[in-house]
């Protein structure tokens, strides 16, 4: 026989984990150095530009 589930518990249990995780990923985006955000910027840039410069333009 399978238990008894408190839906109202499990609701709030997985906004829990979802709130949790989201924070995690803030941590993550915006716990970082001044110089590490810079650092993935100029990187960011640099593989556009690559990309943009093998970029096959089309004549209409």
């Amino acid at each position: 026989m399978s238990t008894i589930v408190n839906l109202r518990i499990a609701r709030k249990q997985a906004k829990r984990r979802q709130a949790e995780q989201k924070a995690a990923q803030n941590r993550l985006a915006h716990g970082r150095l001044k110089a590490e955000k810079a650092l993935q910027q100029t990187q960011s840039e640099k593989a556009r530009d690559t990309l943009d410069g093998h970029r096959i333009e089309r004549k209409p």
